[in-house]
């Protein structure tokens, strides 16, 4: 790869005003080990509606430390193309080397380093960021480490055309088609970062469905709890929390609603051992049911009796409205 000559051209700026210029979107970073007098260059960019950059300096070591990512609180991640030269990039104690050519996966959220590896030859890095939902849904996990592009593969060069050529050409291409060609960038990426192997793929998948399983457990009780709500605070798509429960057979929904019931269970069973004569309707409540009927019924579905013994049954077959204090016993 080559550097981007109109990029080159574009005005030097000194320590305060590359800080300034960078932290706008990126966040806090420093410069460190410059021999001389400072010089950089940074040229913000959108790029299919994300938001990228270009930039280089002259510094030896670029730092983003625990109190930068504490001061700026920035909640994404970004890819980093070695357009030029060579570096070492440092994340949570792990450590890469890129080349021309190279892709970087880094976590905005933690500390990274850049370390030049010539101290006579300056990096030049095209930046893109991405929103961590997103990332999270096309990969299929959450990365928690800088990764890094498989370089046999080629696609880090595709991709850095493919941003080249939407700062380069006509800027008038139809909201679509910027939609159609972002999903081609998550595509470029998933080819890039995914686990090859199935195993590790598969290890963390499970972990994050996991997570998912910890989130609904947490609030099932939750009456207005949706599947959309739950994907958004596990950091998915819908899209992809139904595939999490479709490859295992089963829907977000019913889990919800399995827990529930089994929660129910557990209250009812507590009822009887106690004989505090606690009010059905208030224990299915309780359990994120809004309709006794639909609870009664899906309680006799599930555990083959109806939640209160045989006095419930026929109140079980009445047809279904909000809850009432009427089933009681």
């Amino acid at each position: 790869m080559h550097p981007n000559d109109d990029f080159l051209s574009t005005p030097e700026l000194d320590y305060d005003g590359w800080k300034d210029v960078l932290r706008r979107d990126w966040g806090w970073h420093s410069a460190m080990d410059v021999e001389g007098t400072f010089t950089g260059r940074v040229r913000p960019q959108t790029v299919h509606g994300f938001v990228a950059m270009d930039f280089t300096c002259n510094a030896c070591r670029v730092e983003r430390t625990e109190r930068d990512t504490r001061l700026d609180d920035l909640e994404h991640y970004y890819i980093a193309i070695q357009v030029a030269g060579g570096s070492m990039v440092v994340q949570d104690d792990r450590i890469v080397r890129l080349g021309a050519g190279d892709v970087a996966l880094i976590d905005s959220a933690r500390p990274v380093t850049y370390a030049a590896e010539n101290k006579d030859q300056y990096g030049q890095w095209f930046c893109l960021q991405l929103p961590r939902r997103s990332i999270v849904s096309h990969l299929g996990f959450e990365p928690r480490h800088v990764s890094c592009g498989r370089p046999e593969a080629r696609i880090g060069r595709l991709l850095y055309q493919l941003a080249v050529d939407a700062i380069n050409e006509d800027r008038s291409m139809p909201a679509q088609a910027h939609a159609y060609m972002r999903l081609a960038v998550y595509d470029l990426l998933g080819a890039l970062f995914s686990p090859s192997d199935p195993i590790a793929a598969s290890l963390q998948t499970n972990k994050l469905f996991m997570r998912v399983c910890d989130i609904i457990k947490a609030r099932f009780a939750d009456p207005d709890i949706t599947p959309s709500q739950i994907a958004a605070e596990a950091g998915i798509s819908l899209r992809y929390l139904q595939k999490l429960f479709t490859a295992r057979g089963s829907t977000c929904s019913r889990y919800v609603h399995s827990l529930r019931l089994d929660h129910a269970a557990e209250l009812l069973e507590r009822r009887k051992l106690l004989k505090t004569g606690q009010p059905l309707s208030l224990i299915a409540y309780a359990c994120g049911f809004r309709d006794y009927t639909y609870f009664a019924r899906g309680f006799r579905r599930r555990f083959g009796y109806a939640p209160g013994g045989a006095e419930i049954r026929a109140a079980s077959k009445d047809s279904a409205g909000p809850l009432t204090d009427e089933d009681t016993q």
